[in-house]
């Protein structure tokens, strides 16, 4: 196992600090949300604790079951105690991207919900300014139109496709279009010019209050980081 890979379990235990009795847990998506989910269903084996978890997409369901973890209903999302997500890249200011795996609408209603939110990232996901494509939801009604909008405002959007392929649809029943800036400067500004245009349901632009981003270093240590 790489030091990376050491560091990135060592990540997910120590993220287990956060976990308290009774909670109501939300879950991310992506491979190091996956990893802490099968931490946390050992831990409350372990500690003989009842927890519950939202998990924001069927990686996420599926990883919850192998862990035998119990899961609660959407309608509690508002009631959300804990939300542990993982992020594509992190600024100097803590702005995000999200959306690669393609759950950032219920990613963004599980981080907005929680009282409390931790992000779990190893360090190359950390960067001076924001510069990924942009995942945009949109509805497949609003496709052309909101391709030529984001041409607008100076962006390039590609459509998400599949290995063969096909389109890319998320489990809300939309599209995602990957969309280039270049460097982003302003990333709540931009987050909020993107959400305006017609057709578009979600920005992978993310800048909610968040407690704390522990970084797994490939050196195998773990840093916790307070915003």
């Amino acid at each position: 196992m790489s030091k990376l890979a050491e560091a990135t379990n060592a990540m997910a235990r120590q993220a287990l600090e956060n976990v308290k009795p009774k909670f109501l847990i939300g879950l991310g998506s992506g491979s190091t949300v996956a990893v802490f989910t099968n931490a946390l269903g050992e831990f409350v084996r372990e500690k003989r604790i009842e927890v519950r978890v939202l998990p924001s997409s069927l990686q996420i369901q599926v990883a919850c079951e192998a862990a035998r973890l119990q899961l609660a209903e959407p309608s509690l999302a508002p009631y959300v105690d804990l939300t542990v997500d993982g992020a594509d890249q992190i600024d100097k200011r803590f702005n995000m991207i999200k959306g690669g795996g393609g759950a950032l609408f219920r990613e963004r209603i599980l981080l907005s919900a929680a009282k409390r939110s931790i992000i779990l990232a190893d360090e190359s996901k950390f960067v001076e300014i924001l510069d990924m494509p942009v995942p945009v939801e949109v509805h497949p009604f609003g496709r052309g139109l909101a391709e030529q909008k984001l041409r607008g405002i100076g962006g390039k959007p590609h459509l998400r496709t599949q290995n063969k392929g096909y389109p890319f649809f998320t489990e809300n029943g939309n599209i995602i279009l990957d969309v280039e800036f270049g460097p982003i400067e302003k990333p709540p500004e931009l987050k909020s010019e993107i959400r305006m245009l017609p057709g578009v349901i979600e920005v992978g632009l993310f800048d909610e209050k968040i407690f704390g981003f522990y970084r797994a270093r490939t050196d195998g240590n773990v840093d916790l980081i307070r915003p």
